[in-house]
């Protein structure tokens, strides 16, 4: 089975190495970096959100489980959308999920990203919408949050749930933001399990 890890928005793909190395060796695993993003450098085809939504998907090229962290959720969703017949699970860790957050008490996490990462503008300008099309996703959903999260917290993992038919929510106590690598060795035997569970 082939795993591919996508970077929140900070665009670092070591966040994501501590549950690749514990998720066992016969798993195909990768982590994709962003041009632009975490020191990689820039490509001329990545000038905008829509360019980078594309350079993702371009990526997947085979049946392939997509594990999303934060701003990661919005590819990972649209891969489901565009891609369903090669997306067979997605895990969606902390994620807005591509959704209209203005409902939920979430601390706005831009003005501090912007000073503590080098990013495009127009990354963090980016606003999108896709609650009406969650439902369209037909793929096994996990949702992994934690209790302890500003920025997303777990109303905004339960709305992903009630909006997608085939979602499991799972929440990790005293779990923030970074849960996926502070609690590595809980998110991957969480990932293991579900992916085992529906083969």
């Amino acid at each position: 089975m082939n795993l591919i890890f996508l970077p929140g928005a900070s665009g670092s793909v070591e966040f994501w190495q501590a549950v690749m190395q514990a998720l066992p060796n016969y798993l195909q695993k990768s982590v994709l970096a962003y041009p632009s993003f975490g020191g990689y450098p820039d490509h001329a085809e990545v000038q905008s959100f829509e360019d980078l939504q594309a350079h993702v998907l371009k990526h997947i090229q085979q049946p392939s489980v997509v594990v999303a962290q934060s701003m990661g959720g919005i590819f990972a969703v649209q891969a489901a959308l565009q891609k369903p017949d090669l997306i067979q699970v997605l895990v969606l860790v902390a994620t807005s999920g591509g959704i209209d957050l203005s409902q939920f008490d979430v601390a706005d996490w831009r003005e501090d990203y912007q000073l503590s990462f080098t990013v495009p503008d127009w990354f963090v300008a980016h606003r999108s919408d896709l609650s009406e099309q969650l439902k369209h996703i037909q793929c096994p959903v996990l949702l992994l949050w934690g209790d302890s999260d500003p920025i997303s917290p777990i109303t905004v993992g339960q709305y992903l749930q009630q909006k997608m038919s085939n979602a499991e929510l799972v929440v990790l106590e005293n779990g923030q933001h970074d849960l996926a690598s502070v609690h590595a060795d809980q998110v991957s035997t969480l990932i293991l399990d579900f992916i085992e569970k529906i083969k």
